[in-house]
């Protein structure tokens, strides 16, 4: 965490971490690995910690990783899907988009980041 930064951004990291750290959870309560679900896990980590470190590739990997969850749904579910989740989940899908895409979190990655 950096507290320098606005706090829209501060909140995005640790939701990137929070959704890694559950997705592990869940890797690791059904006993299977998946390439995709470490890279979700390993993504949502980088991510946070290329915000953190006020990295240009750390923003993008973090708004790649906040609409994973809608590509997933779309690719295995199909287009009408892409909200069939849990309020909550989809909640915290929806908060960590719009903290990476608020005005505040753009300027300051655009000033700040290199």
């Amino acid at each position: 965490m950096n507290p320098s930064q606005p706090q829209t951004l501060q909140i995005a990291v640790l939701l990137l971490y929070l959704n890694a750290v559950f997705s592990f959870l869940d890797l690791l309560r059904l006993h299977y690995f998946p390439l995709i679900g470490l890279a979700i896990v390993a993504g949502g980590v980088l991510a946070g910690q290329g915000i953190a470190n006020e990295r240009k590739w750390g923003y993008g990997l973090g708004i790649v990783m906040a609409f994973l969850p809608f590509v997933l749904r779309v690719y295995y579910a199909g287009v009408g899907n892409v909200l069939t989740t849990d309020a909550l989940t989809l909640l915290f899908e929806i908060a960590l988009v719009a903290l990476l895409l608020h005005p505040q979190s753009r300027d300051y990655q655009r000033i700040w980041f290199k």
